[in-house]
């Protein structure tokens, strides 16, 4: 079964940024949507972007503009940039591997904005 290792999170300042990182094994990565959602507390887990196979990305309006989703089939990892952070982007953050009627989650990587 395919898993899932999501790195990159921390503390960092409004207005500053991080890159997020989701290891994949066990899968075959390059045919898979890839996608990384985020859950604060007390909130639903909900989407931020996801990257089609082809290269297709699709983004939550709360971040257009601020994040970018990659993916690097070599390396069966997929990344989030996110710059200009702000306060309400904390949330633990989770990659997903999605595939026809199969979706694995990563465990998250929490991701503080704070001064």
């Amino acid at each position: 079964q395919v898993q899932l290792v999501e790195s990159g999170g921390g503390l960092v300042q409004p207005g500053g940024s991080l890159r997020l990182s989701c290891a994949a094994s066990g899968g075959i990565f390059s045919i898979n949507t890839m996608g990384w959602y985020r859950q604060a507390p007390g909130n639903e887990r909900e989407l931020v972007a996801t990257i089609a196979s082809g290269g297709r990305t699709n983004y939550a309006d709360s971040v257009k503009g601020r994040f970018t989703i990659s993916r690097d089939d070599a390396k069966n990892t997929a990344y989030l940039q996110m710059n200009s952070l702000k306060p309400e982007d904390t949330a633990v953050y989770y990659c997903q591997w999605a595939y026809g009627n199969l979706e694995v989650w990563g465990q998250g990587t929490l991701v503080t904005v704070s001064s």
